[in-house]
């Protein structure tokens, strides 16, 4: 069975720092694109961030997280980071990973398979 498991969520400052992980099992890990989906209450599934299959050599982000999120994977633990700087209270969401098995790395919500998300607060 295919499981990813997010984990790192919680209750943190605004200017904060937060570092979400994403364990994943399963699957071949280095041949899927991974990818962080958030929900905040009330609004739609935004695209967060993504990062290339393989090497994870390229990444993309939603506009409000540039310069402020970061996106990498470890394929020896086949795990996905979500690294989180200068949180705002408009960060606050359920922040789910995912996964896909593509060459390109897009901003859809076309994933493969997800995680069960993961509550990230920020107080202001």
């Amino acid at each position: 069975q295919v499981q990813l498991v997010e984990s790192g969520g919680g209750l943190v400052q605004a200017g904060g720092s937060l570092r979400l992980s994403c364990a994943t099992s399963g699957l071949t890990f280095s041949s899927y694109a991974m990818g962080w989906v958030r929900q905040a209450p009330g609004k739609e599934r935004e695209f967060v961030a993504a990062i290339t299959r393989n090497s994870g050599d390229y990444t993309r982000y939603t506009e409000s997280v540039k310069g402020r999120f970061t996106v990498s994977r470890d394929n020896a633990k086949n795990t996905v980071y979500l690294q989180m700087n200068s949180l705002k209270f408009e960060d606050t969401a359920v922040y789910y990973c995912a996964a896909k098995r593509t060459v390109l790395l897009g901003t859809d919500l076309h994933y493969d398979y997800w995680g069960q998300g993961t509550q990230v607060t920020v107080s202001s």
